[in-house]
C-alpha cells in the first residue's frame, strides 16, 4: 500500500467563498506573490524568474510611451484592470485616459485605451489568446503584443472592431513603430533593449 502525501495550502490561498475568487479580493491578498492575476476566478501566480530582456523592454517602452502620451493620459506598468467580477489581469503596460491617482490599485476597462503584453514563455498562451480576448470583450480599444524575435522586439498592433467586439490586426512593426492611434507615437524598437 502506497503512502500518499497531501500538501496543505496556506490559509490565504483558499477562496473566501464557495463561488471562488473575485476581482476585489486581490486587494486583500497581501501574502500573494507580486504580479498575481485573476482570470475567470482563478488566481494566476507569476512564479518563474523574469528574463532581463522582458524587464528591460517593459521598462523602456513604459518610459517611451510616457514621453509620447498626450497630457492627461497615464502610462502604468504592471497594474491590474478589473474587467469583470471574476477577472483582473495585469498587463505589462497600460495607457489610461484618467488623471494620476497615487492610491489606485486597479483600473476599469472604460479608463484604459491601450494594453501592451510582452510575451514570455510562461505566459505565452494567456498573452496571445486569453487576455486579448478578454480585453476586447471588455471594450479596451487598442492592444499591442510584443514578441521576442531573435532578441529584437516585434510589435503586433491590434484595434478593436466595434461590431465583432474582437481585435483586428493593423500592423506588425520591426525596427520602427509608427502609429497615429490611440495617439501619435514613433518608437525606435531597436533602442528598447540592449543589442548584444
Amino acid at each position: 500500500m502506497e503512502d500518499t502525501v497531501t500538501a496543505e495550502l496556506p490559509e490565504w490561498m483558499l477562496p473566501p467563498r464557495a463561488s471562488g475568487w473575485e476581482a476585489d479580493d486581490l486587494d486583500r491578498l497581501t501574502e500573494a506573490p507580486r504580479h498575481t492575476e485573476l482570470i475567470d476566478g482563478a488566481l494566476i501566480f507569476m512564479m518563474s524568474p523574469q528574463r532581463s530582456w522582458h524587464s528591460r523592454l517593459v521598462e523602456n517602452l513604459t518610459f517611451t510611451l510616457r514621453q509620447a502620451a498626450p497630457e492627461g493620459m497615464e502610462v502604468e506598468r504592471e497594474m491590474t484592470i478589473r474587467l469583470d467580477r471574476k477577472s483582473r489581469p495585469e498587463p505589462d503596460i497600460l495607457v489610461a485616459n484618467v488623471a494620476y491617482d497615487p492610491d489606485r490599485t486597479q483600473y476599469l476597462p472604460g479608463e484604459v485605451i491601450l494594453v501592451v503584453e510582452v510575451v514570455s514563455a510562461e505566459s505565452a498562451d494567456r498573452d496571445r489568446s486569453i487576455k486579448p480576448f478578454k480585453y476586447a470583450q471588455a471594450g479596451i480599444p487598442h492592444f499591442w503584443r510584443v514578441e521576442d524575435e531573435q532578441g529584437k522586439p516585434v510589435v503586433h498592433v491590434y484595434e478593436r472592431d466595434a461590431l465583432t467586439h474582437s481585435y483586428v490586426p493593423t500592423g506588425i512593426h520591426r525596427g520602427q513603430l509608427k502609429v497615429t492611434v490611440p495617439f501619435t507615437a514613433e518608437i525606435n524598437l531597436e533602442r528598447l533593449t540592449p543589442q548584444g
